[in-house]
């Protein structure tokens, strides 16, 4: 079956849209965070600034310009002057371990870095500049300055996501596509009252949202805390005293909010979400709460521009056991499609094709693999193309997408997708490991990857966990390592899957061999654990992240300590006493008399 929305947008670029912006409210607030805020009138000079930097540097038409910058005002003007200066933006997350981000940098072929002034020496490349604070430029040099014409067709960015070659894929992202889901029309508008908060890694597409939809509608982004340290906080608090109206909040990140409290976007006059399955139960609670905001489930691959499809999640019936990821936004093709690529009868499951102005250029280096998912788009007449997501859809009755999983052993893991392939080659690069095989664990926002290692020589699972560390993002990071004399195999030569999940099982019920809990603070977080990490039988001397918890995880621990017992732990405390008999002793000394909580 397939479904199309065929409203055209406006060709446009997002230079254009940034004029635009600067015309319509040049004194309104564009940026803040900690330190500073600009107006859109400041950012638009600091911006040409930059672009004429980095025309000097020899930056010309789409070329590649590696972003290692803080997420402030600073990363804003960075991502304005590159498209200035007519290149192509290469946004890298300096939370990455090292060898991760020089990776992207090689990858995308940037032959420019711009970062800040303490890191010139983390990165590697042809011309590394530090980027010049707003306050020290002598803006009246800007004047006559004229930023590159662009093409709609013109490269603005290069996103990685993973790469079953051990490698991140390089996407290539144009103007249009970018400028098609800032202004897309499915999707409530911003105006230029809204806060729109900006949590986003900006090497994530849920970036585009709290950058270039709020640039469109001349709202003020407003720089918030990472994630983590966001939850750490009183979320609900937060965001009313900080004023926000809108945010993209990771689906995996709603899930465990909300679950814990059901208020905490209630200042939100727009909450999307995307990146994973949100939980029918999810929305029941938000929606039953003091939320009164419009919420947006939202789906799309990095290759489809951030979303391709929206549902507006206003009621969820008592038996629905899923939340349908909706209907086609304005200007994309959807196709559900067989093994032949012939549509499928309603109801049935085929894969996600998607067409339309958002579908990205292809794989930067990789023709090969840009001809294996971005193919001929047969259902329309304008020799556009269409990407093959790898995700299994059916089409309900009343015409709403329903995802059913992935095509192949691709995963998603807090929301971010993970080809365990490229975890298993980067744990074979260790010096001691002979195999490596990866298999997701667990279900829904509480999936994680685990790795079954075959050892050369003297390897600890501490020394191979410390290892991927420093080689991958912390989501690619495997939360358990069980070491085997070797991986199983089916008759036919391949990796049995079963084998490895039955050893897994025995495993853990090794580990569970445990010293069970006695005392009340013991027997407390045991009963905490075990529900949120749903394993059984846990005891005193079990990790916290070794059984498969998270930063996420953490904060949840935290709000239901509060509830049993009334004491407030810090966050960075459970994170630092992992181990079940620290935590519970630290409990006992908040709970003792006359000491305090």
């Amino acid at each position: 079956m397939t479904v199309t929305l065929s409203v055209s947008l406006k060709t446009d670029t997002l230079t254009d849209l940034w004029a635009r912006a600067v015309e319509r409210q040049p004194a309104a607030p564009a940026v803040v965070d900690d330190h500073s805020t600009l107006t859109y009138r400041e950012l638009d000079a600091y911006s040409d600034a930059v672009a004429r930097d980095l025309r000097a540097a020899g930056v010309g038409p789409e070329a590649p310009v590696a972003l290692h910058l803080r997420r402030g005002v600073g990363l804003f003007a960075g991502i304005l002057g590159v498209l200035k200066a007519g290149g192509a933006y290469v946004a890298v997350d300096p939370r990455y371990p090292a060898a991760r981000r020089q990776a992207m940098i090689d990858a995308s072929g940037a032959r420019v870095v711009l970062t800040e002034r303490d890191w010139t020496a983390d990165a590697t490349a042809e011309t590394v500049r530090a980027l010049t604070p707003y306050d020290e430029y002598d803006l009246t040099e800007t004047a006559d300055f004229v930023p590159a014409v662009a093409d709609p067709r013109s490269a603005a960015c290069i996103l990685f996501t993973s790469g079953s070659a051990g490698q991140p894929k390089a996407t290539v992202l144009e103007h249009r596509g970018i400028v098609g889901f800032a202004r897309n029309q499915a999707l409530p508008e911003l105006t230029a009252d809204d806060r729109v908060g900006q949590i986003a890694s900006p090497s994530f597409d849920a970036f585009h949202f709290e950058t270039w939809c709020a640039f469109a509608h001349g709202a003020q982004i407003v720089v918030l805390p990472a994630l983590p340290d966001l939850l750490a906080s009183d979320l609900r608090r937060t965001l009313r005293r900080l004023r926000i109206t809108a945010m993209l909040v990771p689906t995996m990140a709603v899930n465990h909010v909300v679950r814990e409290d059901r208020d905490a976007f209630s200042p939100l006059r727009i909450l999307h979400t995307g990146g994973d399955a949100i939980l029918a139960g999810t929305c029941r609670d938000l929606l039953a709460g003091s939320f009164s905001g419009r919420f947006f489930n939202l789906y799309g691959p990095t290759e489809a521009t951030t979303a391709c499809t929206a549902f507006e999640v206003t009621a969820v019936a008592p038996e629905a056991s899923s939340i349908p990821i909706g209907t086609a936004v304005e200007g994309a093709h959807i196709y559900v499609l067989d093994e032949a690529s012939q549509p499928v009868a309603p109801g049935q499951v085929g894969q996600l094709h998607v067409g339309g102005r958002g579908v990205a250029r292809g794989y930067l280096g990789d023709p090969s693999l840009t001809a294996s998912r971005f193919l001929p788009d047969p259902f329309q007449a304008d020799g556009g193309r269409m990407y093959a997501t790898g995700d299994l859809v059916r089409v309900l009755p009343d015409g709403m997408l329903d995802f059913v999983g992935r095509a192949d052993h691709q995963v998603k893991i807090r929301g971010y997708r993970v080809e365990p392939g490229e975890v298993e080659r980067v744990l074979q690069r260790h010096p001691q490991v002979r195999d490596a095989a990866v298999l997701p664990h667990g279900h829904d926002q509480d999936r994680n990857l685990v790795a079954f290692v075959v050892r050369r020589g003297p390897l600890q699972p501490a020394e191979l966990r410390a290892f991927a560390e420093r080689e991958l993002p912390d989501h690619m990071v495997p939360a358990k390592i069980v070491i085997l004399t070797k991986i199983p195999a089916t008759d036919n030569g391949k990796r049995d899957r079963q084998a490895l999940i039955e050893l897994l099982e025995s495993d853990e019920a090794r580990v569970r061999a445990h010293q069970p809990p006695a005392s009340p603070a013991e027997r407390l977080l045991a009963k905490i654990w075990s529900t949120l990490l749903a394993t059984e039988d846990i005891g005193v001397t079990d990790d916290f992240f070794v059984l498969g918890g998270n930063s996420m995880l953490a904060f949840r621990v935290r709000q239901q300590i509060k509830r049993e017992t009334g004491v407030a732990v810090d966050i960075g405390v459970i994170l630092e006493n992992s181990v079940l008999r620290d935590l519970a002793a630290v409990l006992d000394a908040r709970t003792e008399p006359g000491a305090g909580s």
